[in-house]
């Protein structure tokens, strides 16, 4: 089960694309977070998802907002795909331990041994605001997170 609105944001270090660590911590106080699991670099609708964020990204990433993006995905294939795709924002690796912090956001599908599409935004507190979990073949509405972070 997904962590619930209202609680303070499990706290996470991940490597991203190019092998940095992003952790959540950095942006208290700072900016909100659109955090964002998705099932696996290179499929249909998670390409598709993370294209649309792309081409609507000033909304996404800016002064005020920060959007970061997890996959159970490597580095290295991470790194490929943001290549590939265009993709400017940074790209998480939950790989290893596998799917540690899906599991502390509760969106980690044992069976199938990735996230599912869950999203948090968090603000700069640290508390989650908002969140939608759907299930691997259902997109998401980029437009529910626009009314959110336009709330916050």
């Amino acid at each position: 089960m997904a962590i619930e609105v209202g609680t303070e944001a499990p706290d996470f270090e991940l490597k991203d694309n190019h092998g940095r660590t992003v952790r959540l911590a950095d942006f208290r106080g700072e900016k909100n977070v659109v955090l964002l699991f998705y099932p696996f670099a290179f499929t249909g609708v998670c390409t598709g998802e993370l294209c649309a964020l792309r081409d609507e990204l000033p909304r996404f990433e800016n002064d005020d907002t920060q959007l970061l993006a997890v996959s159970n995905d490597s580095i290295h294939t991470l790194r490929v795909f943001g290549e590939q795709e265009g993709l400017e924002y940074p790209l998480l690796s939950d790989f290893w331990p596998h799917g540690e912090t899906s599991r502390a956001y509760g969106v980690f599908d044992e069976d199938k041994g990735c996230a599912v599409r869950g999203t948090f935004i968090i603000d700069k507190a640290g508390t989650v605001r908002w969140s939608v979990v759907n299930g691997l073949p259902d997109a998401r509405d980029l437009n529910d997170y626009i009314k959110v972070l336009e709330a916050l």
